[in-house]
Parts: structure tokens; sequence; C-alpha cells
């Protein structure tokens, strides 16, 4: 039993870690999944391209024992999404995965949407790679588009499809969501909500833009990386999730001296927003 499936990356408009209200924006960065399944095997072997394999054969697990299958089986990902930066590449992991086994067992139309976004989650907060069960980055990976949530009752708020273009800074350096400091990231939390309000209230760029100094601030990024992107002419630019990725939303006039000058820093990603989402192959 073969299942295919793909998720796509995103960027944070809204960091949930202070506040546990989110936002972000799905981009065209996809993560491709393959499952085998055996009802013969004994457990799931991951293959995540050289990265720790133990989110996505939780995510196999997880779908299995939500069906009531005791199957063993093997499961493989490969993705365009850079690692550890703040892209959501757990997300679209755990989110292909799933969609991938679903599909393996012939049971698409027998799950829905909210239930395939529910087993990931919980698979990523079992496997430790999300603080706050990153509901907000999962949904706008399955979903597309922008949405905006509560991730304390894991609920979307609001889903929009958005046309924009995308800039990513990809820095050399990694980091891991589960190493924030969050009791520090809290202390912003008022000024967190306000970022939320104004995403709620259609003002993205601004809520992308003043997420970004909130949280360059409490994690000790620059904040020059984002202003040269605006003084170049981007829309709005900011950190994406913990780092150490940042995006910019850029019109087609002003992309290329944004890239030119976000280059200084790092390799950079031309994309758009993806509205379509996780979809079986």
């Amino acid at each position: 039993m073969k299942g295919r499936a793909k998720a796509c990356g995103a960027i944070t408009i809204v960091n949930a870690i202070a506040g546990w209200r989110g936002a972000a924006l799905a981009v065209d960065l996809h993560t491709t999944a393959e499952v085998n399944l055996d009802s013969e095997a004994d457990g799931v072997m991951g293959d995540a391209g050289g990265l720790d394999p133990t989110l996505i054969e939780t995510c196999v697990e997880k779908t299995l024992d939500w069906f009531g299958y005791d199957f063993g089986g093997g499961v493989k990902t490969e993705s365009e999404i850079p690692p550890s930066r703040g892209l959501k590449s757990s997300s679209a992991a755990a989110n292909a995965v799933v969609l991938a086994t679903v599909s393996a067992l012939g049971k698409v139309d027998e799950i829905t949407e909210k239930e395939v976004l529910d087993i990931g989650v919980e698979a990523a907060v079992e496997s430790d790679v999300t603080i706050t069960g990153a509901y907000d980055d999962a949904s706008a990976s399955l979903y597309g588009g922008l949405t905006i949530t509560d991730n304390w009752e894991r609920e979307v708020l609001k889903r929009r499809e958005i046309d924009e273009e995308v800039l990513i800074l990809v820095p050399d350096k990694q980091a891991h969501s589960s190493e924030t400091n969050v009791e520090r990231a809290e202390l912003l939390e008022p000024l967190v909500l306000k970022a939320h309000e104004m995403v709620v209230d259609g003002m993205l760029y601004d809520a992308l833009t003043l997420n970004g100094v909130l949280y360059c601030a409490t994690l000790g990024y620059k904040q020059d990386i984002a202003l040269d992107a605006l003084e170049a002419g981007a829309k709005a630019a900011g950190l994406s999730g913990t780092g150490t990725a940042y995006a910019g939303l850029v019109e087609s006039g002003s992309k290329e001296t944004v890239k030119e000058v976000w280059q200084e820093y790092g390799d950079v990603i031309e994309t758009k927003v993806d509205n379509e989402g996780g979809i079986v192959l």
C-alpha cells in the first residue's frame, strides 16, 4: 500500500509563542512524502533526508492509530524547505506524511482536513519540534493562503487567499524552536497580540513588520536586515518563526533591489504565496 502527498512551507506573520495567537502565510516551497505500508511489518522506519526521522515516523503511527490499524512500513520525505530556519519545515513534513498515509490506506474520503491537521499537530508536539503546537504554521501549510489562529484552542479564526511575491533570506545558521527562550519572548505578549489584532483587521504588512521587530529584539537577531528590505522597497519584512530566516513581501518593481540588498546576508529564495496547500499526489 503506497501513498504520496505534499504540503507547503510558510512564513510567519505573527509568532504565537508570546500569547498563543498566531498567523502564517503559505509559500510555494514543498515537502513531499511517500509512505509504504505493510500489514506484516513491525514498526515504522523513516528517511527524512538525513534529518531526525522521529516526527515523520510518529505521523505515520498516529494516522494508523486513528484508523485503528496496527501496520508497519516505511516513510520517506524530500523537501525544498530549508530546515530549522523558521520556514515551517516540520509542519510541512507532518501534513505531507499524514496525507500520504491516509492515501496509502485508501481512506482519503473518510477523514476531514481538520482531522489531518490535528494528527500532524499532535505528532509534532509529541516529537518535541514545536512549543505552541504550531497550529498557525500547520494550518497554513495544509490549507494554503493566510491563516489566523488561536493556537491554544487550536482554531482557525480566519483564512484568506492572497497573491503576493515573497523573498526569503536564508542565513547559514540554524535555529531550533524547542531551544527558544519562551519566558523572554512572553514579555512581549501585549505587543504581539496587537500585531495579531492588526492581521485580523487586514493590516497584513504592518503585522508582519511589527512582529519581526518584536521578536528580533527578544531573540537577539539583527533588525537592520528587515529595515534594509523596507528601505529597498519591500511592503513588509521581518523574522520568520524563531529565525534564522527573514521574509519579505515585495512588488515586482522592487524585488530585484530587495534581493540584492539581502544577498549580502545570505542566500535569497524567490517564491510566492501558495493558496492550494497540502494535496494527495
